[in-house]
């Protein structure tokens, strides 16, 4: 018999946008739930040298990046955040609470990081010929090519460079821009993709490469984000390696009017944020999307979800949506990352 027992209990946390609270939501219902599925750096030195910078740098950060900043105070709770992954839906990509169907849409994203150099039309998608890491870390941090190649580390199947190495760039470097650069490579490095605790992978420095060029993070994000939730799903065990703290906030953004129970009439559908604008739904003649990842693609149907949008909602046939999932390591997968880019 399945026994469940929910407690919440919330909190203000004046973190982004004012909709990240902490908050206790434990469900004993699966033979996983007690193993951990999120770990997190530490983050206080990060949020040290944000807070010691003027408001003009931090001015220059925002017209750059956009609210990343307000990651730094969030506070992930596991206990929460084990439970929400069980009731990820790998099969549709999205939230299933009984009847209810949530998922994180680009449009809810895009408004949570507000990043005025974004555009939303610039997709990004994986380069095929690429500057090698050790350039890539030579054009950031302005530093030689002695110095970088001295600092490149080899973590499993992929290379990184050690956050401390970064971090004593970001205290040092004599020009502000470099610092402002640095700074947001390892908040996209530690915080939105923490692949290797406490370094800085090689894959996300291909993105941040893009970001200059006004190439949405958004699609990627969610990508790395519904990938990783299908991983722990279908495993039943695994750790996150996606950005807890902006799902999250996300969450909170639609379940605030939740008491203790859940009901379809608590659920805030549209997110009281969300700025009336064009939504993404489908691409081409397909009632899916595939995002392009920086580690793999995945699939994404918000017709699924469209109550989100105070519209009709619909449950499609879900094989395409399979089909569009697929790791960079796979035959012929230039090929279909060319026919994401195309579409």
């Amino acid at each position: 018999m399945v026994s469940t027992a929910w407690r919440l209990h919330w909190e203000d946390s004046g973190s982004l946008s004012g909709y990240i609270r902490t908050c206790v939501f434990v469900r004993f219902s699966s033979p996983y739930s007690r193993r951990e599925i999120v770990t997190q750096n530490d983050l206080q030195e990060l949020r040290d040298i944000w807070n010691s910078w003027s408001n003009e740098v931090k001015q220059l950060f925002y017209c750059n990046y956009g609210n990343l900043p307000y990651l730094l105070d969030a506070k992930v709770d596991k206990y929460l955040f084990r439970a929400l992954a069980q009731f990820w839906n790998p099969a549709y990509s999205c939230f299933t609470f009984g009847g209810v169907d949530l998922v994180p849409t680009v449009e809810e994203y895009m408004a949570l990081l507000n990043c005025p150099k974004i555009q939303v039309d610039r997709a990004y998608s994986r380069p095929v010929n690429v500057l090698t890491f050790l350039k890539k870390l030579m054009k950031t941090t302005g530093m030689s090519e002695h110095w970088v190649s001295a600092r490149i580390k080899q973590k499993g199947d992929s290379k990184c460079i050690p956050w401390r190495n970064l971090r004593d760039l970001i205290l040092a470097h004599p020009d502000m821009k470099n610092r402002v650069d640095i700074f947001s490579l390892n908040l996209y490095g530690l915080v939105i993709f923490p692949k290797a605790l406490g370094h800085i992978d090689e894959a996300v420095s291909d993105l941040f490469d893009r970001l200059d060029k006004g190439t949405t993070p958004v699609p990627i994000i969610l990508a790395e984000t519904f990938r990783s939730l299908n991983v722990c799903r279908r495993a039943g065990e695994g750790r996150f390696i996606g950005c807890a703290q902006l799902l999250l906030a996300w969450f909170h953004s639609h379940f605030w009017k939740v008491k203790k129970n859940l009901r379809a009439e608590d659920i805030e559908w549209r997110a009281p944020w969300l700025i009336p604008n064009e939504i993404l739904y489908r691409c081409g003649d397909f009632d899916w999307v595939s995002l392009a990842g920086i580690w793999r693609a995945a699939g994404y149907a918000l017709l699924m979800v469209l109550r989100q949008y105070r519209s009709r909602q619909f449950i499609q046939v879900t094989q395409g949506l399979a089909q569009c999932e697929f790791s960079y390591k796979d035959n012929n997968y230039k090929r279909r990352v060319r026919e994401i880019s195309d579409a």
